[in-house]
């Protein structure tokens, strides 16, 4: 599957900052969360991330850590609660 552009930025985001080196390749559909490579200290820091990359306001308070398991979860939350900026 071609990866959006958002979702290119999501990841090379979560390769770079996020992930330990040595991490395994991820794609859209990578379980992130419910695998262990992400955990919930990181979910914040995500979060402002998915912001930037889909230029829209998100209330954490809307989003739990299922809607993070995934770049296409983060993307489909960003659009779902998300708020254009």
């Amino acid at each position: 599957m071609a990866h959006s552009a958002e979702g290119q930025a999501l990841i090379d985001y979560l390769k770079t900052r996020i992930l330990p080196k040595g991490a395994p390749d991820i794609t859209e559909d990578t379980p992130l969360v419910s695998s262990g490579l992400v955990d919930s200290f990181a979910m914040i820091e995500i979060l402002m991330e998915v912001e930037k990359v889909t230029k829209r306001r998100i209330s954490p308070g809307k989003v739990g850590a299922k809607d993070m398991d995934t770049v296409t979860l983060m993307l489909a939350t960003a659009e779902r609660v998300g708020v254009p900026r």
